[in-house]
Protein backbone atom coordinates (compact mmCIF):
# COMPACT_ATOMS: atom_id res chain seq x y z
CA UNK A 1 0.00 0.00 0.00
CA UNK A 2 1.22 3.22 -1.22
CA UNK A 3 0.50 5.77 1.74
CA UNK A 4 -0.09 9.62 0.30
CA UNK A 5 -0.38 12.70 2.23
CA UNK A 6 -1.59 15.87 0.12
CA UNK A 7 -0.93 18.98 0.85
CA UNK A 8 -2.23 21.83 -1.09
CA UNK A 9 -3.99 25.29 -0.61
CA UNK A 10 -7.26 24.86 -2.63
CA UNK A 11 -9.64 22.29 -0.92
CA UNK A 12 -11.40 21.89 -4.57
CA UNK A 13 -8.43 20.17 -6.06
CA UNK A 14 -7.28 18.53 -2.84
CA UNK A 15 -10.65 16.92 -2.98
CA UNK A 16 -10.33 16.05 -7.06
CA UNK A 17 -6.66 14.35 -6.55
CA UNK A 18 -7.96 12.30 -3.26
CA UNK A 19 -11.10 11.34 -5.13
CA UNK A 20 -8.83 9.97 -7.99
CA UNK A 21 -6.46 8.11 -5.28
CA UNK A 22 -8.85 6.60 -3.12
CA UNK A 23 -10.34 4.63 -6.19
CA UNK A 24 -6.96 2.81 -6.39
CA UNK A 25 -6.66 -0.39 -4.28
CA UNK A 26 -2.82 0.08 -3.66
CA UNK A 27 -2.73 3.57 -2.41
CA UNK A 28 -4.10 5.53 0.31
CA UNK A 29 -4.35 8.86 1.37
CA UNK A 30 -3.16 9.23 5.26
CA UNK A 31 -4.04 13.09 5.50
CA UNK A 32 -4.22 16.62 3.86
CA UNK A 33 -2.62 19.85 4.79
CA UNK A 34 -4.04 23.07 3.50
CA UNK A 35 -0.35 24.68 3.86
CA UNK A 36 3.63 23.94 4.33
CA UNK A 37 3.73 24.21 8.01
CA UNK A 38 0.66 21.54 8.66
CA UNK A 39 1.97 19.41 5.89
CA UNK A 40 5.49 19.33 8.09
CA UNK A 41 3.31 17.95 10.91
CA UNK A 42 1.27 15.92 9.33
CA UNK A 43 4.57 14.64 7.02
CA UNK A 44 6.11 13.80 10.71
CA UNK A 45 2.84 12.27 11.98
CA UNK A 46 2.37 9.65 9.56
CA UNK A 47 5.21 9.45 7.93
CA UNK A 48 3.71 8.71 4.34
CA UNK A 49 5.64 7.24 1.64
CA UNK A 50 4.94 10.22 -0.84
CA UNK A 51 4.45 13.86 0.05
CA UNK A 52 2.32 15.57 -2.80
CA UNK A 53 2.70 19.12 -2.37
CA UNK A 54 1.95 22.41 -3.99
CA UNK A 55 4.92 24.93 -4.78
CA UNK A 56 3.01 27.65 -3.80
CA UNK A 57 1.79 27.83 -0.55
CA UNK A 58 1.03 30.17 2.42
CA UNK A 59 3.19 30.02 6.01
CA UNK A 60 5.79 27.59 4.28
CA UNK A 61 5.75 27.44 0.25
CA UNK A 62 6.55 24.01 -0.79
CA UNK A 63 10.29 24.16 -1.63
CA UNK A 64 11.15 25.48 1.61
CA UNK A 65 8.95 22.27 3.44
CA UNK A 66 10.82 19.88 1.04
CA UNK A 67 13.98 21.33 2.11
CA UNK A 68 13.16 20.66 5.49
CA UNK A 69 11.72 17.34 5.20
CA UNK A 70 15.14 16.28 2.98
CA UNK A 71 16.84 17.36 5.94
CA UNK A 72 15.59 15.31 8.56
CA UNK A 73 16.79 11.82 8.66
CA UNK A 74 13.54 10.78 10.44
CA UNK A 75 11.70 11.25 7.25
CA UNK A 76 14.07 9.99 4.59
CA UNK A 77 11.24 7.48 3.24
CA UNK A 78 9.55 10.48 2.32
CA UNK A 79 9.27 10.94 -1.36
CA UNK A 80 8.33 14.77 -1.94
CA UNK A 81 6.53 15.28 -5.10
CA UNK A 82 5.55 18.59 -6.26
CA UNK A 83 2.22 20.11 -7.74
CA UNK A 84 2.87 22.69 -9.90
CA UNK A 85 0.91 25.17 -12.79
CA UNK A 86 3.70 26.35 -13.83
CA UNK A 87 6.87 24.34 -14.30
CA UNK A 88 9.33 27.62 -14.84
CA UNK A 89 13.00 26.96 -14.72
CA UNK A 90 13.39 28.52 -10.86
CA UNK A 91 10.96 26.35 -9.52
CA UNK A 92 12.72 23.03 -10.98
CA UNK A 93 16.14 24.03 -10.18
CA UNK A 94 15.25 25.32 -6.31
CA UNK A 95 13.18 22.20 -5.55
CA UNK A 96 15.54 19.47 -7.04
CA UNK A 97 18.38 20.62 -5.15
CA UNK A 98 15.64 21.26 -2.05
CA UNK A 99 15.11 17.57 -1.97
CA UNK A 100 12.28 16.90 -4.25
CA UNK A 101 12.17 13.32 -6.35
CA UNK A 102 10.50 14.84 -9.29
CA UNK A 103 7.47 17.01 -10.46
CA UNK A 104 3.71 16.70 -12.08
CA UNK A 105 2.08 19.55 -13.10
CA UNK A 106 -1.75 19.84 -11.74
CA UNK A 107 -2.82 19.59 -15.96
CA UNK A 108 -2.13 16.08 -16.03
CA UNK A 109 -4.10 13.36 -17.34
CA UNK A 110 -5.36 10.88 -14.32
CA UNK A 111 -3.51 8.06 -15.47
CA UNK A 112 -0.28 9.35 -15.86
CA UNK A 113 -0.85 11.15 -12.20
CA UNK A 114 -1.48 8.09 -10.95
CA UNK A 115 1.30 6.54 -12.70
CA UNK A 116 3.50 9.38 -11.04
CA UNK A 117 2.20 9.03 -7.70
CA UNK A 118 3.90 4.91 -8.16
CA UNK A 119 6.98 5.46 -9.97
CA UNK A 120 8.24 7.84 -6.84
CA UNK A 121 7.22 5.49 -4.15
CA UNK A 122 9.65 3.13 -5.82
CA UNK A 123 12.10 6.04 -5.23
CA UNK A 124 12.77 6.62 -8.62
CA UNK A 125 13.42 10.54 -10.19
CA UNK A 126 10.06 11.62 -11.72
CA UNK A 127 10.03 14.24 -14.03
CA UNK A 128 7.26 15.63 -16.41
CA UNK A 129 8.90 15.80 -20.12
CA UNK A 130 7.70 19.53 -20.22
CA UNK A 131 9.74 20.08 -16.69
CA UNK A 132 12.22 17.76 -18.20
CA UNK A 133 13.23 20.16 -20.96
CA UNK A 134 13.51 23.84 -19.33
CA UNK A 135 15.73 21.80 -16.44
CA UNK A 136 18.31 20.57 -19.70
CA UNK A 137 17.94 23.75 -20.99
CA UNK A 138 19.07 25.30 -17.99
CA UNK A 139 22.33 23.65 -18.15
CA UNK A 140 22.70 24.08 -21.87
CA UNK A 141 22.90 27.88 -21.38
CA UNK A 142 24.96 28.27 -18.22
CA UNK A 143 29.13 26.98 -17.77
CA UNK A 144 29.62 23.88 -15.33
CA UNK A 145 32.90 23.42 -13.43
CA UNK A 146 33.68 20.02 -13.89
CA UNK A 147 33.82 17.85 -10.46
CA UNK A 148 33.54 21.02 -8.27
CA UNK A 149 32.82 20.10 -4.74
CA UNK A 150 30.83 17.32 -6.09
CA UNK A 151 32.72 14.59 -4.65
CA UNK A 152 32.89 12.47 -7.88
CA UNK A 153 36.34 11.39 -7.23
CA UNK A 154 35.27 8.92 -4.76
CA UNK A 155 33.25 7.37 -7.34
CA UNK A 156 34.62 3.67 -9.35
CA UNK A 157 34.13 4.29 -13.24
CA UNK A 158 31.41 1.92 -13.27
CA UNK A 159 29.04 4.10 -10.50
CA UNK A 160 30.27 7.22 -12.75
CA UNK A 161 28.93 5.08 -16.09
CA UNK A 162 26.30 4.29 -13.82
CA UNK A 163 25.77 7.94 -12.58
CA UNK A 164 25.82 9.22 -16.21
CA UNK A 165 22.98 6.74 -17.45
CA UNK A 166 20.72 7.68 -14.42
CA UNK A 167 21.03 11.46 -15.89
CA UNK A 168 20.02 10.17 -19.12
CA UNK A 169 16.65 8.86 -18.16
CA UNK A 170 17.42 5.32 -18.40
CA UNK A 171 15.96 2.95 -15.78
CA UNK A 172 17.80 0.04 -13.93
CA UNK A 173 16.89 -2.75 -16.34
CA UNK A 174 18.10 -0.40 -18.81
CA UNK A 175 21.38 0.57 -17.69
CA UNK A 176 22.08 -2.88 -16.86
CA UNK A 177 21.67 -3.86 -20.70
CA UNK A 178 23.94 -1.03 -21.73
CA UNK A 179 26.71 -2.11 -18.81
CA UNK A 180 26.42 -5.84 -19.45
CA UNK A 181 25.50 -6.35 -15.62
CA UNK A 182 22.57 -7.69 -13.49
CA UNK A 183 19.69 -4.95 -12.98
CA UNK A 184 20.88 -5.78 -9.21
CA UNK A 185 24.20 -5.02 -9.91
CA UNK A 186 23.30 -1.98 -11.79
CA UNK A 187 21.12 -0.80 -8.43
CA UNK A 188 24.02 -1.22 -6.20
CA UNK A 189 26.21 1.20 -8.40
CA UNK A 190 23.45 3.64 -8.42
CA UNK A 191 22.72 3.57 -4.79
CA UNK A 192 26.55 3.83 -4.09
CA UNK A 193 26.60 6.83 -6.14
CA UNK A 194 23.84 8.51 -4.11
CA UNK A 195 25.46 7.91 -1.16
CA UNK A 196 29.13 8.86 -1.90
CA UNK A 197 27.49 11.97 -3.72
CA UNK A 198 25.07 12.58 -0.91
CA UNK A 199 22.08 12.26 -3.41
CA UNK A 200 19.00 11.92 -1.80
CA UNK A 201 17.35 10.41 -4.56
CA UNK A 202 18.05 9.72 -8.33
CA UNK A 203 16.55 13.69 -9.33
CA UNK A 204 19.10 14.94 -6.95
CA UNK A 205 21.60 12.62 -8.89
CA UNK A 206 20.67 14.19 -12.17
CA UNK A 207 20.86 17.51 -10.65
CA UNK A 208 24.47 16.47 -9.33
CA UNK A 209 26.01 14.64 -13.05
CA UNK A 210 24.77 18.00 -15.11
CA UNK A 211 25.77 20.85 -12.38
CA UNK A 212 29.41 18.86 -11.93
CA UNK A 213 29.76 18.24 -15.47
CA UNK A 214 29.93 14.76 -15.60
CA UNK A 215 27.06 14.97 -18.56
CA UNK A 216 27.41 17.16 -21.16
CA UNK A 217 23.74 18.41 -21.94
CA UNK A 218 23.60 19.27 -25.87
CA UNK A 219 21.51 22.24 -27.72
CA UNK A 220 19.61 20.49 -29.66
Amino acid sequence: MIRVLLVDDQPLLRSGFRALLDLEDDIEVVAEAADGKEGLALVRQHLPDIALIDIQMPVIDGIEATRRIAADPALSGVHVVILTNYGLDEYVFNALRAGAAGFLVKDIVPEDFLHGVRVAARGDALLAPSITRKLINRYVTQPVTVGAGTGLEELTNREREAVVLVAQGLSNNQIADRMMISPMTAKTHINRAMAKLHARDRAQLVVLAYESGLVAPRSS
